[in-house]
């Protein structure tokens, strides 16, 4: 009899999962902002031994338009290995990709081939109808089961939004995770403690909150997220919300310490309604509750309203627009991407709530438009957006578009396409990987062959 052997990318611990070999390939969704084309899944080659390291190998379009891929995940990752609710049988063989504006969810194939393969597409009646939830975001492989956020209810335009449950091997929807949801109504990005029952969520808006751009007058009258909640995760209980204060508008993506043994994590806040400033939060144990800290604050920069887009021209100023950070798998090192001044900030969070800013790299940028090394002479919009870190820490992925609508206002002029590499030991740009070209679509999220800073979650310190 055949002995079975778990997926060789699958890591008890962060410590082995960070000693694997480094991806050999980056997956990129990129979406077509007219939904005239289809969106696709783009493939770049990051075997730096390759004579095609840096340039994009396969590629796969979408059967439908106007999907607006935007985050995606694995089907199966680390957390299989989990004793809590082990299949450490299945592999990590499909890419599952959400289109945040069709609700449809696709299954790629990614198994011996390069260009993955559309093996499946769940559309969105199927989810409102089992799930009871629209605009699908992200996707996290859990203990007994894919789980999706979802940013809507079943009508498309309001909420509450939450987590759908699909399974893992025939992609059905099983199921509303929620059983006891409480005062969570907006949804965005969530996380979890799998070894302490711990789930977190955040906040952003719902679909008619945020489809059309960022809405001037939602904002200054506090409406966004600016809530944390904590839920029993077996049991898909609330039990606790943690305010912000309204002020601080947009506590988008959740970063858990990678160590099981640890209950702390950190959470990027867009913007605050007082100065502008961009923040990043500390979660973590308090007693029987959880509770917050601020420990992070970027200031706006000042900006001649001339140079501004008319949305920020009141202001005399560049707000940083935390939209994303990323959490190295050894739990030393914070990314924090400032897509409105183009700045890549390196934290040492050794002491999470003492961070030491230790690098800063600008690229792009509302006034700045600060040129990539490879192309020194060209002025290049947007800035580091999705942020993704290999698994040994050593490279940084960066992508530069956040949603169609809201790249229109922030970059009216355009906002471009680009994707860089930051090798992390020197905190430099790698020349040879700048991808300029996707084919007039624009990359959103980075998921890396293997696993990757933001896919697995473990169960063994």
């Amino acid at each position: 009899m055949a002995l079975w052997t778990p997926d060789p990318t699958f890591y008890p611990s962060p410590r082995d999962a960070a000693a694997g070999p480094p991806e050999k390939l980056a997956y990129i969704a990129a979406f077509d902002r007219k939904a005239e084309k289809p969106d696709a899944i783009a493939v770049l080659d990051t075997d730096s031994a390759s004579a095609t390291y840096g340039t994009l190998v396969g590629w796969t379009d979408l059967p439908n338009t106007g999907d607006e891929l935007h985050h995606f995940g694995w089907n199966a990752c680390s957390s299989a290995l989990c004793p809590s609710a082990p299949h450490p049988h299945t592999e990590r063989r499909y890419l599952v990709v959400p289109g945040l504006r069709s609700s449809r969810i696709h299954i790629f194939d990614t198994k011996d081939r390069v260009s993955p393969e559309l093996v499946k597409v769940i559309e969105a009646e199927e989810l409102a109808a089992k799930a009871g939830y629209s605009r699908p975001h992200t996707v996290h492989c859990g203990p007994d089961g894919l789980y999706v956020s979802a940013l809507g209810g079943a009508n498309g335009d309001d909420g509450p939004g939450g987590i759908a449950v699909l399974d893992h091997q025939s992609f059905e929807v099983r199921r509303r995770w929620e059983v006891e949801r409480g005062p969570q109504y907006l949804a965005y990005d969530f996380w979890w403690h799998l070894n302490h029952d711990v789930l977190i969520t955040s906040e952003w808006g719902t679909p008619s909150m945020i489809e059309d751009g960022l809405d001037g007058a939602l904002l200054l009258n506090r409406k966004y997220g600016h809530r944390l909640h904590i839920w029993d995760l077996p049991k898909g209980r609330h039990v606790q919300e943690i305010d912000l204060g309204d002020e601080h508008q947009m506590p988008l993506e959740l970063r858990p310490a990678h160590d099981p043994s640890q209950q702390y994590g950190f959470v990027g806040v867009v913007t605050s309604v007082a100065d502008l400033s961009a923040s990043v939060w500390v979660w973590f144990r308090d007693g029987e509750r959880f509770a917050v800290r601020k420990v992070i604050t970027i200031p706006a920069e000042p900006a001649d309203a001339a140079d501004l887009p008319p949305l920020l021209q009141p202001f005399g100023a560049v707000p940083p627009l935390v939209t994303d950070l990323d959490l190295s798998v050894d739990d030393r090192h914070l990314y924090v991407s400032c897509w409105g001044t183009g700045e890549l900030k390196q934290y040492d969070v050794t002491d999470p709530f003492d961070p030491i800013e230790i690098g800063s790299l600008r690229i792009g940028g509302i006034t700045g438009k600060k040129a990539h090394p490879a192309q020194p002479d060209r002025e290049l919009r947007g800035g580091p957006q999705m942020v993704e870190i290999s698994r040994d820490g050593k490279r940084v992925y960066l992508t530069n578009s956040l949603y169609g609508s809201w790249d229109d206002q922030f970059y009216p002029e355009g906002v471009g396409s680009w994707l860089a590499l930051v090798n992390t030991d020197s905190f430099t740009f790698d020349e040879r990987v700048f991808v300029t070209d996707f084919r007039g679509l624009r990359p959103h999220q980075v998921k890396l062959q293997g696993g990757d800073a933001s896919s697995d979650s473990y169960c063994f310190p």
